[in-house]
């Protein structure tokens, strides 16, 4: 079976205890490389990642949107397309396979992995990420007429998409700035409801303490701002293409 011309990016940050176990989980015929982007890891992440047969990117600026930008600077020739998960396996990975589905039926621009519609394992949001998560989505629907119910890491997005969004942000505010430059734009987005369970290994690199997650949460409200700012203003915006 020739593979598609879609890569899968996975940020990393001292994962090395679940890596393994999602590389050989990942459905590989979906994609024709997957990108394990090290994040300054202290760890054997970058090796385990290597031993499972991804292809791994060393990034020493810290930061997630970093790490993601670092992984679309090193997409092989005729990627047409990337998908994004985390590597704690929070995420289910066989989640990928629906995700590439409605993204291929639809023709979509962004397909989201919904966690909210997706019955997550109790515990596995924080009530602190449930509040950002309904505010921020309220802020997109508001301010662009475009519904969304997460920011979940789960997502599959259009090479041609990414390169008119012109994502920017280094950190925290990488997926809400894609949600929002998307609903900007009025490309096709659509949500799939994915599983999502407590992390199993390792410690969270924001949820896991308060001021983190207030930190992130501040960010991502500061990122739609200025998204907001920053919007080319047009007599007459095409209606929004969610589905």
């Amino acid at each position: 079976m020739i593979a598609r011309p879609y890569v899968l990016i996975i940020p990393a940050l001292n994962e090395a205890e679940s890596m393994g176990e999602l590389l050989r989980s990942i459905p590989r015929d979906l994609f024709s490389q997957v990108i394990v982007v090290d994040n300054g890891s202290r760890d054997a992440t970058a090796e385990v990642a290597r031993a499972a047969g991804a292809q791994v990117v060393v990034e020493p600026r810290q930061g997630y949107g970093q790490a993601c930008l670092t992984g679309l600077a090193n997409l092989p020739s005729g990627t047409t397309a990337v998908a994004f998960m985390d590597a704690d396996l929070s995420d289910e990975p066989a989640d990928l396979r629906p995700l590439v589905k409605r993204f291929e039926e639809e023709r979509l621009d962004l397909a989201i992995g919904s966690r909210v519609l997706g019955n997550p394992e109790a515990g596995s949001l924080t009530p602190l990420q449930r509040f950002g998560n309904w505010l921020t989505t309220r802020l997109i629907r508001w301010i662009w007429n475009v519904s969304f119910t997460d920011l979940g890491p789960m997502r599959m997005v259009s090479c041609d998409a990414l390169r008119r969004m012109g994502l920017s942000d280094r950190n925290f505010g990488w997926n809400v700035e894609m949600q929002a430059k998307a609903a900007q734009l009025r490309l096709r987005v659509a949500e799939v409801p994915v599983q999502y369970r407590r992390r199993r290994y390792g410690k969270s690199k924001i949820s896991g303490t308060i001021f983190k997650s207030l930190q992130a949460g501040a960010k991502i409200l500061l990122t739609v701002y200025r998204c907001r700012r920053n919007a080319p203003r047009h007599e007459k915006a095409p209606a929004p293409q969610n589905v």
